[in-house]
């Protein structure tokens, strides 16, 4: 169940970032409007705030968060942008999301 909850939170935190820097980049580079900077901020308000919930020491999370960002901004890429992932993509999300785990889930004795 902790992987899930570790997996969940770190997706919604990728999320609200790349929601928060999308949004001004609409703003300066398709010329679309400036009210898109108030959710804008919200969103990264909240990303902040959700570091703030996992488990371990800032740098570590900021680490393993690496790894689920890279995913969920490739399904941006695909979702949002509409263009197709490649095998490349794929193979370095795979190894994005291993390396979180590697480092998220560390017994707390490892030293």
């Amino acid at each position: 169940m902790e992987i899930l909850r570790l997996i969940f939170l770190f997706f919604i935190t990728a999320l609200a970032e790349i929601i928060g820097c999308y949004f001004p980049w609409l703003v300066l580079k398709q010329n679309k409007s400036p009210l898109l900077l108030i959710p804008a901020i919200v969103s990264l308000v909240l990303f902040t705030w959700l570091l703030t919930l996992h488990p371990t020491a800032a740098g570590r999370t900021y680490a393993a968060y690496g790894g689920m960002y890279i995913v969920v901004a490739l399904f941006w890429l695909r979702l949002v942008d509409d263009v197709s992932l490649t095998r490349w993509d794929i193979a370095g999300a795979g190894l994005a999301l291993i390396g979180m785990c590697l480092i998220a889930l560390q017994p707390s004795s490892a030293s």
